[in-house]
């Protein structure tokens, strides 16, 4: 479900970048109902913060993350670094690298949608985690 709503996101009629669609993509499945600053907050993580490192699609789910299992601070439980860690390293397990500069010369070039394949990942990779944690 997420993939498809990130997928949709993502499209170039939308203009958003990686991190943005992410968290557009998960405000509605997830019914966040999400102020409109916290969009804009995503428009710095796009491009790899803007320097091609870390993949936007990636520090977006990660964003969505701290939302939704955050209670009001980072440093309140391990959690959030624990679920941000297994994101990190599932992406790269299945992508190779979570370099935003590295995926794009690797997969941008067949992909008629930018960087839909990392979009993909990121989003599944949320949903399970998601799931799993909501349960």
């Amino acid at each position: 479900m997420l993939k498809e709503y990130a997928l949709k996101y993502y499209d170039k009629n939308y203009d958003l970048n990686c991190a943005e669609t992410i968290m557009y993509a998960a405000n509605e499945a997830y019914n966040l109902n999400l102020p409109k600053e916290v969009f804009k907050t995503m428009s710095a993580f796009g491009g790899g913060l803007a320097v091609e490192e870390v993949c936007g699609a990636i520090t977006g789910a990660a964003a969505v993350l701290g939302i939704m299992f955050t209670e009001e601070r980072a440093h309140e439980s391990a959690k959030i670094k624990e679920l941000t860690k297994e994101l990190m390293e599932r992406f790269k397990k299945e992508l190779n690298m979570n370099n935003c500069a590295e995926l794009k010369a690797q997969y941008k070039k067949d992909d008629e949608v930018r960087c839909g394949k990392m979009i993909e990942t990121s989003a599944d990779i949320l949903e399970d985690i998601i799931n799993r944690e909501r349960k």
